[in-house]
């Protein structure tokens, strides 16, 4: 009663365990940016249809999925190729698709961010709700180019399960590459954020938590230091420090990253003024 999405774009190491864990699923879709390693004939041993698109933002490739795609259900799980799809969450889902009087248009779902062989709970920031479970005829659209936001017609669900992400199976390489494109993206939000004003503090304060991150987020652009408080906040004060030597290497990980869209961000306002790089 479900189907399945899955965006690639060289994911030989990954794809093969996140397809076991799907092995419950009779329409599996990959929609493919083109890869050049062997992630097309993985699909295809598999028993997947295979698409092929050129990636040209997050919120268009996932658009393109639930409306340039037909599937044989009426839902339609969408989770990444590092991310493995636990039994529990398997039956949860069931059970929703299994009711035809749910209102919701799409579901929100926590992660078990994995790395170096552990569940790094705090230096995540968990929980943290990411959409992987949509009606595709109520999404309207998507927000924002990279880590998009939906929006449906209906009202949004949350699940109680989890998925389990292994965001660095690739290796260090191609995160840094991800997040160097995820920076170049952000930096270009945040010069419009410092230009649109103030901070929109009843975000900062909401009781949902998804809604407080995108406030937070309005804030740290305005922080000195955003990067080392960025490690400060992670490490400290949501106790990144108990996830032992993984959670400081990742707590790192991401200062270095906020670094990136700090750096970026100079850069596009000296080009906006017209002053050199």
């Amino acid at each position: 009663m479900i189907s399945v999405c899955i965006l690639t774009l060289n994911e030989e190491r990954n794809l093969p365990a996140c397809l076991a864990a799907l092995s419950w699923c009779d329409d599996i879709v990959v929609l493919d940016s083109f890869s050049t390693d062997r992630t097309v004939e993985i699909a295809k041993e598999a028993g997947a249809r295979v698409y092929q698109r050129a990636y040209d933002g997050e919120d268009r490739q996932r658009m393109f999925a639930l409306k340039g795609i037909e599937y044989k259900h009426t839902w339609v799980f969408m989770p990444d190729a590092d991310e493995i799809t636990t039994d529990e969450l398997r039956d949860e889902m069931l059970a929703i698709a299994a009711d035809p009087s749910r209102p919701e248009s799409f579901f929100r779902i926590r992660y078990k961010n994995m790395f170096m062989g552990r569940w790094i709970k705090h230096s995540s920031l968990y929980p943290t709700w990411m959409t992987r479970f949509f009606r595709p005829d109520r999404i309207i659209r998507f927000e924002r180019e990279e880590h998009a936001i939906p929006i449906g017609d209906g009202p949004e669900g949350r699940l109680n399960e989890h998925y389990l992400h292994y965001s660095f199976n690739n290796g260090l390489r191609a995160w840094y590459e991800k997040h160097n494109r995820y920076s170049s993206s952000e930096a270009r939000e945040t010069v419009e954020s410092l230009r649109g004003g103030s901070v929109s503090w009843h975000k900062v304060f909401s009781s949902r938590s998804e809604v407080r991150r995108r406030g937070l987020k309005e804030l740290s652009m305005r922080v000195p230091f955003r990067s080392q408080a960025r490690f400060m906040y992670m490490y400290i004060v949501r106790g990144g420090f108990l996830d032992g030597l993984q959670g400081y290497h990742y707590c790192r990980l991401i200062a270095a990253y906020e670094y990136m869209i700090v750096i970026k961000t100079k850069e596009l306002q000296r080009r906006e003024r017209g002053l050199p790089v």
